[in-house]
This record gives C-alpha cells, sequence and structure tokens, in this order.
C-alpha cells in the first residue's frame, strides 16, 4: 500500500516526536484512519522528508515519531515563475493545482484589464491563503517536498515593474503573434499566461517592452487554465524534467 504524504508546519528535526492537532489531526485519525503503528510520510517544506510512524492517537491529536530525515528531491532544474491573470471560481484553483504538479516554483496572480475579477485587499489576502493550501495539498499528492511560493495579488504593471530580470514568455492565441524558434533560457524562465479574456492590446504592448517573447501554443484557442498547464508541459519537456516517455516495465 502506498504511504501516504502529510505536510506539517517546520521545522522538522529527525528523530524526534511532534504532536499534530486541528484538521491534520482530523484527517489522519478520521480520514486516513492511521492507528498506531502506522507510517505515514511528512515533510515540511523546506525540503526532503521524513518516515513517520503513529504513536498515541487520541480525539483531538495525533502523535507522529519522526525518522531519519531523507534527502529526496523532485524539483525541477528549471526554475519556473507561472504570472496568470485572474479567472473566476474553481478555474484559478484547478491551474494552480495542476501548476504545482508540473513544477512551478513560483506563482503570479495578476489582475488585468479583462480577468473580470475584482479583490478587495482583504479579499486578495484570503484567496492567497486559499491557493497556499491548494499548493500544499498537491505537493502532498505529487511528492514533492519543496513548497511553490504564491505571490500576491498584484496589478500586470506593478508586477512587471518588480518583476527580476530574466527570459520571459508570453502565450498569446494568434499566430501572427508567434516569435520565432525558441532560445534556451538556461535555468529559469517566466511564463504569462492572461485571463479568459486573453491580455489587451496594450497589455501585449507593455510586456513585450519588458522583453516577454510572444508564442502561440498550437493552432487551437485554449481555455486560461489550459494555456497554463500546457505551457508548463511545454517548457518542462523542452528545458525541465518532462524531457521523454518511459515506459512501465521496459528497460
Amino acid at each position: 500500500m502506498r504511504i501516504s504524504r502529510l505536510h506539517l508546519q517546520p521545522p522538522l528535526g529527525p528523530e524526534t516526536k511532534t504532536r499534530v492537532t486541528g484538521d491534520r489531526a482530523h484527517y489522519l485519525s478520521r480520514v486516513l484512519r492511521l492507528k498506531p503503528g502506522h507510517e505515514i510520510t511528512v515533510f515540511d517544506g523546506r525540503g526532503g522528508e521524513y518516515l513517520a510512524s503513529v504513536g498515541t492517537v487520541t480525539r483531538h491529536a495525533v502523535e507522529l515519531l519522526l525518522g531519519a530525515h531523507r534527502a529526496v528531491e523532485r524539483e525541477s532544474p528549471l526554475e519556473i515563475t507561472l504570472a496568470l491573470g485572474l479567472s473566476r471560481g474553481e478555474r484559478m484553483d484547478f491551474a494552480i493545482q495542476k501548476a504545482t504538479e508540473l513544477g512551478v516554483q513560483t506563482v503570479a496572480p495578476l489582475v488585468t484589464e479583462r480577468c473580470g475579477v475584482v479583490l478587495s485587499a482583504e479579499r486578495a489576502a484570503q484567496r492567497r491563503h486559499h491557493w497556499e493550501k491548494i499548493v500544499i495539498s498537491a505537493s502532498e499528492q505529487c511528492g514533492r517536498n519543496r513548497l511553490a511560493m504564491v505571490q500576491p495579488v498584484l496589478g500586470i504593471d506593478d508586477w512587471i515593474s518588480l518583476r527580476a530580470p530574466k527570459p520571459g514568455l508570453v502565450f498569446v492565441p494568434d499566430g501572427e503573434s508567434a516569435g520565432p524558434a525558441l532560445q534556451h533560457p538556461g535555468d529559469r524562465v517566466t511564463l504569462l499566461v492572461g485571463p479568459e479574456g486573453g491580455l489587451s492590446a496594450a497589455e501585449l504592448r507593455r510586456v513585450a517592452q519588458a522583453g516577454f517573447q510572444p508564442v502561440q501554443l498550437g493552432p487551437r484557442v485554449l481555455r486560461a487554465e489550459t494555456a497554463a498547464i500546457a505551457a508548463l508541459a511545454t517548457v518542462q519537456a523542452c528545458w525541465g524534467d518532462l524531457g521523454g516517455l518511459v515506459v512501465a516495465g521496459r528497460q
């Protein structure tokens, strides 16, 4: 049986005990139905993981006995920032979940002219916290031991002005806007995907001035969340750690 994985707040240490309470304890005892002696993998998001044994289980707490630290990493050699125009409802959640599974290191949620989403400062902070929980859940599922960072919600112009210089690609549906053959970006790249309505012409001019290369993801118009996934899969296949297919059971 596959051992379940759980993220716990740092710091964790080898050969120590930790007491899990609240929702995490409920998940272990009521959802996974773990009993004393069962094993689970835990990680704190700072790298590596621990095989832990379940100790005492009560209604409100679960004791875990941590073993040695295991320096297991599943991070891509390509450091990817995904800048994503805000989408409504579950579409943004879906994009961030899949981006985490595909190895993104940083997610930058952006307010753009056509995103159709208006967030107060309080609401933006709440959404960021919600997305951080999605990152944790996706990391538990996919085996990552380092958590992707979700940046605060920013307007696209503010984000461009604060963005550190690095190669950038902006994904557009118009084939005439597609750039020439892509050059290897080195060890890091920023991907920019607009919202459901796409980026405006003025926004595209500004991101081009900021050094982004416009590229096309095939002949079909993709939804924003689909474009984000396709963009990540493409650059990971070209320059990251999705460089080929491995057929199970074949040498």
